[in-house]
């Protein structure tokens, strides 16, 4: 990580923040392993969060550390990775945080939950998911399992935001 996804002026330090080993059902209906970076107050929650997931068969793409992008956000999108941790700006603008660099937001099934704004869809791959109905495998809802884990241990979704709209994103500051 250090270089790629963490580098010095990062918002949060290196210590403060946790891998986690998850297993997670797949979009081929099969386990799987995959890692996940958060800080380190969250880490207990995200892994009970991903075992309830697992537990309710909900599929995921992929889980991998966004290093394995280049650390570039949109890449890791665009192949429906599923993440945590990125030490970048919100919307890639200076010089606004993302919770990402903090270690207290997740995004889930990019292409099945896409971020949409004024500028367009996120990642554009994403396209056919922006119409919500009907809800496909993969996809996040209000108050479906997904939205219940993360509601217990106090994160938000973004899928419930006015605008821009954010279906990928949990956090645990509504941001």
């Amino acid at each position: 990580m250090t270089g790629s996804s963490w580098h010095a002026g990062c918002p949060v330090e290196l210590d403060d923040l946790r891998l986690i080993r998850l297993t997670y059902w797949g979009f081929d209906r099969q386990a799987h392993r995959g890692k996940l970076v958060v800080h380190r107050r969250w880490a207990p929650k995200i892994a009970r969060v991903f075992g309830k997931l697992y537990d309710a068969r909900f599929p995921i793409r992929r889980m991998r550390l966004v290093d394995r992008y280049g650390a570039d956000d949109t890449r890791s999108m665009r192949a429906d990775n599923t993440s945590a941790f990125n030490c970048r700006y919100r919307d890639g603008v200076c010089c606004s945080w993302s919770q990402h660099a903090y270690g207290r937001a997740i995004d889930i099934n990019p292409v099945e939950n896409p971020y949409v704004g004024p500028w367009g869809v996120s990642p554009p791959n994403g396209a056919d998911f922006v119409d919500r109905s009907p809800i496909r495998r993969g996809m996040l809802a209000l108050h479906d399992r997904a939205w219940w884990a993360f509601h217990a241990i106090g994160w938000s979704w973004g899928g419930s935001w006015r605008w821009p709209t954010d279906y990928q994103h949990f956090s645990s500051t509504n941001r």
